[in-house]
């Protein structure tokens, strides 16, 4: 098998502006970290379903336009307000002309989302817990649920997460967790992207409920911790067409390899070519499988020789500390 699902609570619609100032070219596509993760997956040969929440008249849209790109969409469907922006991209950057978070998830739409994948989820070899659009439509504590009673089955559980978000999904027990530094360093578990932080960083999220922790470095290679051995993973630096999806990208190449039954070594470097080659374009989330795979063989993983020896003793509270005294 290779079934990928993927708790996407509110998928975007995006519209973007692009050509020259006399003549727009106006881009409608669906949108949000679990779509742009739905993409690649799909591009990797993976069967997805995506599980969400369609709100209103964009919802309606985003309906049409998720299944027509061969994405299986199981929604629970409400009327409000939707999460959507619009950009202009005429100037060569993304401008933001609007934008909506769209509407809290109620108590009856939570018990349906959640309903919808666990079961769908219970059929998989995979399942990727990913963002909602804006802070305050999902309650966190929904993703440690959801984590604990997934890994209680036996299933692989990715969460791409940070904040409140992560830090719940992490008590729910997961096999991988993927974070930036930039992440870690919004969520005040690091003071600064150094080497050290980042290092013992790995170690306290495996000591919260991550078998394995990816840790995303811009430009830098990644940091990889699996089976208490840290690792960097190297990729051929590629020229920037647009930065934004490649962490998701990387993501969705390691559920896909996961679920295909490969080793967490591979799942890896096949996320890291993905996000590399994502770089290189201006759809997000996008990309052929087979330059992935050509790209794939020039990732390199190599084991950290050295590692603070604090890093493997710090409990959460004790880093949380260090954290503070930095």
């Amino acid at each position: 098998m290779n079934e990928v699902v993927i708790f996407a609570p509110s998928p975007v619609l995006t519209v973007t502006v692009e050509g020259r100032a006399d003549h727009a070219d106006i881009h409608l596509h669906a949108g949000g970290q679990g779509v742009w993760q739905a993409r690649m997956l799909q591009a990797l040969g993976a069967s997805v379903t995506m599980c969400c929440v369609l709100t209103g008249e964009t919802g309606q849209v985003l309906g049409h336009l998720v299944a027509d790109e061969g994405i299986r969409v199981l929604a629970v469907r409400r009327a409000g307000r939707g999460a959507a922006y619009v950009h202009d991209r005429r100037g060569g950057e993304r401008s933001q002309v609007a934008a909506t978070q769209g509407e809290p998830l109620s108590r009856h739409d939570l018990d349906e989302l959640y309903d919808l994948t666990l079961r769908a989820g219970l059929g998989a070899d995979a399942i990727v817990l990913s963002g909602p659009a804006g802070e305050d439509v999902v309650p966190a504590d929904v993703y440690r649920r959801l984590a604990a009673d997934l890994r209680s089955t036996g299933r692989f559980v990715i969460a791409d997460l940070a904040g409140e978000r992560l830090t719940a999904a992490l008590g729910g027990k997961v096999s991988v967790v993927k974070v930036s530094d930039d992440e870690l360093l919004a969520d005040g578990r690091i003071s600064a992207p150094d080497e050290e932080q980042l290092f013992a960083a790995a170690y306290s999220l495996r000591d919260e409920g991550a078998d394995t922790v990816i840790i995303s470095r811009a430009e830098k290679p990644l940091l990889l911790l699996a089976d208490d051995t840290l690792s960097e993973v190297c990729v051929p630096t590629m020229q920037i067409a647009d930065p934004h999806g490649a962490g998701d990208s990387l993501t969705a190449g390691v559920a896909a390899t996961l679920a295909a039954g490969g080793t967490i070594e591979e799942a890896v470097s096949v996320g890291a070519a993905a996000g590399a080659l994502n770089v290189t374009r201006h759809g997000l989330g996008t990309g052929k499988a087979e330059t992935v795979r050509l790209l794939r063989d020039h990732v390199r993983v190599y084991p950290v020789e050295w590692v603070p020896a604090f890093a493997k003793r710090l409990t959460p509270d004790e880093l949380a500390q260090t954290v503070q005294n930095e």
